[in-house]
C-alpha cells in the first residue's frame, strides 16, 4: 500500500504550535523549546518531581491554549513518558538513545555530552528528521494492561530461573543427592524437602515411614521412584564435612527456597489476573479461535499484537529489509509490508503460505540453497514460505526476522519461542485491520 501521488503525507497534515525536546535525568529534566514560524529557541530546566512538570506543562498549555505541542523524549516507557502521556495537547515522539548519541559523535567528534546540547539534538531530529519517528499512540487500557501483566510475569519467571540456578550450585557443593531426588528444584515437594532437611547427615536421620509420609503428601505416587529414594539415602555418602562451606551453603539454601516460594505465590496471582483481563478483552474470540490457542497463549497473543481496536497507519519504517535482493522488493511490496528497522508491537508478519496452507516443507534441516559465491559474497538466497510449528503464535504473527522484535515478542510469549535460523524471502508485515480480516475469512 503506498500513498496517492496527490495525498498529503501524515506529517504535512500535523499542525502543531510549537515543538519541545526534553533531555530526561534522575534530578533535572532539560528542555528545548521552538515555536512554529520561529527560528529561535527557549531552553530550561525542571526537577523531576510530578509537581515541576504539570507545572512546567500547564505553563505550556496556557501559552498555546487549544493547540498540540510536539515533544521529542528519549523515553519509550519511562517515568517522565507517563507524566506527559496523561495530557492530551502533547503528542509524543520517541527518539531511540542510539539516534541521539550517533548523531552527537558525527556533529561533535569529542563525543562530550552535554544535558543542553542533547536536548538541542533532539529538537533538530523532531524538526528536521520527524518522518524517520513514529508518534506514540498508546493502545487500550485493556491491551496495555496485558501487555504490562505479561512481561511482569515473564521477568518473575526469569528471577525465579536464577535463583533456581544459584541453589543448583550451591547443592553441588555440599549436598549433590538433593539434584538426583529432586530433578525440579522449583517445585514445592523440593523447597519442602530442603527446608526440613538442609543437609544430608539430618535427612539420613529420619525414619524410613517419615519419608514416605513425607512424599504421598506433597502427590509423590510413584512407589517404584519412591523406594529408589529410600533405598539410596543410607547409602549416600556426604560430600564435604568443611563448616564453613556447610553452614554458609544452608543459610543460602534456606534463603534461595523462601524467595522461589515467595515467586511462585505471586506469578500464580500473576496468572489470575492475566486470565481476568483477557477474559474481557474484546479480541478474546477472535484470538482464541486460531488453531492451537490456549488460555496461555491468547493473551500473549493479544500483549504481542498490540493495538487493539485502534490501528494506526502503517509507519515509514514499514519498508522493505535492507537484506532483501532488490529485484524481490517489489514481489514483497506487492503481498504487504515489510519492515526494517524497529518495528511496533501493533504490525505482525504472517506466513507468505497463508492461514489454510500446510507448509510444503517437510520437518528437519533445510537444505542450504546458496552458492559459494553467494555465501562468500554474502548475499541473502531466496527461500519457499517458513515452515509452521502448528502453534497459534507462529499461525498467527509468523516468526519475527527482526532482532530487536523478536526478543520483545519473546519475552511476551515466554522466552526461546522464537528461534530465527535464516530469513525467508518476504516478511508481510500486518496491521491488526489484515489480521482480522484473514482470521474471519
Amino acid at each position: 500500500m503506498t500513498l496517492p501521488k496527490n495525498a498529503v503525507p501524515p506529517e504535512a497534515a500535523e499542525d502543531f504550535a510549537a515543538w519541545v525536546a526534553i533531555d530526561w535525568a534522575d534530578k533535572k529534566h532539560v528542555w528545548a523549546l521552538q515555536k512554529a514560524g520561529s527560528s529561535s529557541r527557549q531552553t530550561g530546566e525542571l526537577e523531576a518531581t510530578p509537581e515541576a512538570v504539570d507545572a512546567w506543562v500547564s505553563q505550556l498549555l496556557l501559552e498555546f491554549p487549544g493547540q498540540r505541542i510536539a515533544v521529542a523524549l528519549e523515553q519509550k516507557r519511562g517515568a517522565l513518558q507517563c507524566l506527559l502521556s496523561k495530557y492530551a495537547a502533547l503528542v509524543l515522539f520517541p527518539v531511540h538513545p542510539a539516534t541521539v548519541s550517533r548523531m552527537r559523535a558525527a556533529l561533535y567528534p569529542s563525543n562530550n555530552k552535554d544535558d543542553p546540547q542533547n536536548a538541542d539534538l533532539l529538537l533538530d531530529i523532531l524538526l528536521h528528521h520527524r518522518k524517520h519517528l513514529r508518534r506514540l499512540d498508546a493502545d487500550t487500557v485493556e491491551t496495555r494492561k496485558l501487555q504490562m501483566l505479561v512481561e511482569d510475569r515473564r521477568q518473575l519467571v526469569d528471577q525465579g530461573t536464577a535463583y533456581g540456578n544459584q541453589l543448583r550450585a550451591k547443592l553441588k557443593l555440599y549436598y549433590p543427592q538433593a539434584l538426583r531426588w529432586l530433578p525440579d528444584l522449583h517445585t514445592v515437594v523440593a523447597g519442602d524437602f530442603l527446608k526440613r532437611w538442609p543437609t544430608l547427615p539430618l535427612l539420613q536421620k529420619a525414619r524410613r515411614e517419615t519419608l514416605e509420609t513425607f512424599f504421598h503428601a506433597h502427590n509423590c505416587r510413584s512407589e517404584e521412584l519412591l523406594q529408589k529414594r529410600l533405598d539410596e539415602i543410607p547409602q549416600a555418602v556426604v560430600a564435604t564435612t568443611d563448616a564453613a562451606i556447610v553452614d554458609s551453603s544452608v543459610a543460602m539454601v534456606r534463603a534461595l527456597v523462601d524467595l522461589m516460594a515467595v515467586l511462585r505465590t505471586h506469578i500464580a496471582a500473576l496468572d489470575r489476573e492475566i486470565a481476568a483481563t483477557a477474559a474481557v478483552h474484546p479480541e478474546l474470540p477472535i484470538l482464541s479461535s486460531l488453531p492451537g490457542a490456549g488460555e496461555v497463549m491468547v493473551p500473549r497473543l493479544i500483549a504481542a499484537l498490540g493495538r487493539s481496536g485502534n490501528a494506526s497507519p502503517v509507519p515509514a519504517n514499514c519498508r522493505p529489509p535492507p537484506g532483501l535482493p532488490r529485484s524481490s522488493r517489489p514481489a514483497a511490496r506487492a503481498n504487504g509490508f515489510t519492515f526494517a528497522g524497529r518495528v511496533p508491537s501493533s504490525c505482525a508478519r504472517a506466513s507468505t503460505s497463508g492461514w489454510d496452507t500446510p507448509s510444503p516443507n517437510p520437518p528437519g534441516p533445510r537444505p542450504s540453497t546458496r552458492s559459494k559465491s553467494a555465501r562468500a559474497k554474502g548475499t541473502m538466497p531466496r527461500y519457499g514460505p517458513w515452515p509452521s510449528n502448528g502453534s497459534a503464535f507462529y499461525f498467527a504473527v509468523g516468526k519475527i526476522a527482526n532482532p530487536t522484535m523478536n526478543r520483545s515478542i519473546s519475552r511476551l510469549c515466554g522466552g526461546g519461542v522464537l528461534r530465527t535460523r535464516r530469513p525467508p524471502e518476504k516478511y508481510i508485515l500486518q496491521t491488526r485491520t489484515f489480521l482480522l480480516t484473514e482470521v474471519l475469512r
